[in-house]
């Protein structure tokens, strides 16, 4: 039994007990802990708080649920020199992540047109498992300029403009990729699958502006009430899969030879000072590059696909990037820890990166607002644009939630929507939904996730992220 007690309506805190060298932290209302304790999130809040060279706290944000190794939502920082890396605390889909468009249209120009435009989208952007083809077959030669270069080689490719980059985490580039470390399985995946949505949670959204709650900050980020913007929701799709399983296995071995004593297989991990942790963050790099080409792409591929269905002009449409951020990923930063700057690796296992206004990683245009935190949803209901803050450096490394955060496993919703015609389900909420298959779709609906708004206000009352915008979906396409 873990011992779980309440700091404050939003937080709670879990003792250092056994093996523990930090205490875990819990974002989340009364509510949204009744959830969390159905699965075994916590029991990962502990197992986290075992690991060598961990700093403050085993983190989780209000949308922890269960995952590999490190709960998703989790958030953990550690020491650069007594400290550790672990593939499952980035993930198998290294920086899947979201990014969000701006249009000039706004709703009165694409409701009566939703399902022509969905459409069109669904074909020009390839989606499902195992998804390819959306630009012409990579050389390798082509892939390796694209895993050093990440979003840039996009762009030079035709896919956006220079802008975009400026618009991007990192502008879309992790400096430190080496290609020659990948397996050839994750090469030979990747050269065929640049520019596709995937399977799984990912996504294409169309939706409106529904609310405002900081008019000043939406003015900056170019917002109002009934615009039209587009999320994109994706990641490095089985190039960085792979790359994670090969390394799970590497450093389960070399956890091993450094003498690690696991907690769980599943946190694999190696001493960040050793040759086998450099060699998982370089290859990190690669995926987490890949991962932004893909979205610049996808990103691409939809604003060719509007402009031939609206028939109008890009001038007319608009369309320009607001922003791009990553989730599952791990970074090297630095930090105020107690009282004095430290530079730490921080591991965000679906979580966002929330620097506040003044911090020289944020585009110099959103700078006096803060970084952009983009908060989907669940396709029925809404999702959110926030602003990090000075309260989530204090209290989160600079992090905060990524999503609604699951509350039914994926067999359990296929079971449960056994007998639903799903698609006239989302269409009563006001969404038209194309997927490639009625599986994945029931795997993700809206029952499947907690209420993205509660885990939204709990980072907006604690201060770590502000609530800027809300989005209603009108038309998806599902991976």
């Amino acid at each position: 039994m873990i011992t779980v007690n309440r700091i404050n309506d939003n937080l709670w805190e879990i003792p250092p007990e056994g093996r523990m060298n930090v205490p875990g932290r819990v974002y989340a209302s009364a509510k949204l802990m009744e959830k969390i304790k159905e699965d075994k999130s916590l029991e990962q809040v502990v197992n986290v708080a075992c690991l060598p060279g961990i700093i403050k706290y085993s983190l989780a944000m209000p949308d922890i649920h269960w995952g590999y190794g490190f709960p998703i939502g989790g958030v953990a920082a550690f020491d650069m020199e007594k400290g550790i890396i672990s593939p499952g605390g980035v993930g198998y889909d290294i920086n899947c992540g979201v990014r969000l468009m701006r249009t000039n249209l706004t709703v009165d120009d694409v409701q009566s047109k939703i399902k022509e435009i969905v459409r069109d989208l669904y074909n020009a952007i390839p989606s499902g498992v195992g998804s390819e083809g959306a630009i012409p077959k990579l050389s390798p030669q082509d892939e390796k300029q694209l895993l050093i270069k990440g979003s840039r080689w996009a762009v030079e490719k035709g896919y956006g403009e220079a802008e975009d980059l400026e618009h991007t985490e990192d502008e879309g580039r992790i400096e430190f990729a080496e290609p020659s470390i990948v397996s050839s399985d994750a090469i030979k995946r990747g050269l065929v699958q640049v520019g596709t949505l995937g399977s799984g949670n990912h996504f294409l959204e169309i939706a409106r502006v529904e609310e405002v709650y900081r008019p000043d900050i939406a003015k900056i980020l170019g917002l109002d009430l009934s615009q039209i913007v587009i999320a994109i929701h994706s990641g490095s799709r089985g190039f960085g899969y792979q790359i994670c399983d090969d390394y799970v296995k590497k450093l389960l071995k070399a956890a091993q030879k450094y003498g690690i004593s696991l907690p769980d297989r599943q946190l694999a991990c190696a001493p960040l000072k050793s040759e086998e942790g450099r060699e998982y963050l370089s290859a990190m790099a690669c995926a987490a590059n890949y991962a932004w080409v893909n979205r610049q792409v996808i990103m691409a591929l939809a604003e060719e696909a509007l402009l031939k269905s609206l028939s109008i002009s890009p001038r007319e449409l608009g369309m320009e990037l607001i922003y791009d951020v990553a989730h599952n990923i791990a970074k090297i930063e630095k930090h105020e820890i107690d009282g004095k700057k430290q530079e730490v690796c921080v591991h965000r296992k679906g979580a966002t990166r929330a620097f506040p206004p003044g911090h020289l990683s944020v585009p110099e245009v959103y700078r006096s607002v803060g970084q952009p935190v983009l908060v989907p949803g669940d396709m029925g209901r809404s999702s959110y644009l926030c602003v990090g803050t000075e309260e989530a450096m204090k209290q989160t490394f600079g992090s905060a939630c990524h999503g609604a955060g699951r509350v039914a496993s994926r067999s359990q919703m296929i079971k449960q929507m056994k007998n639903h015609d799903l698609f006239k389900e989302l269409e009563s909420l006001g969404v038209f939904v194309m997927s490639k298959s009625r599986g994945g779709l029931a795997e993700e609906m809206p029952q499947a996730y907690k209420n993205v708004t509660d885990v939204v206000r709990v980072m907006d009352e604690t201060g770590i992220s502000k609530k800027v915008a809300k989005f209603k979906p009108l038309g998806v396409i599902k991976g």
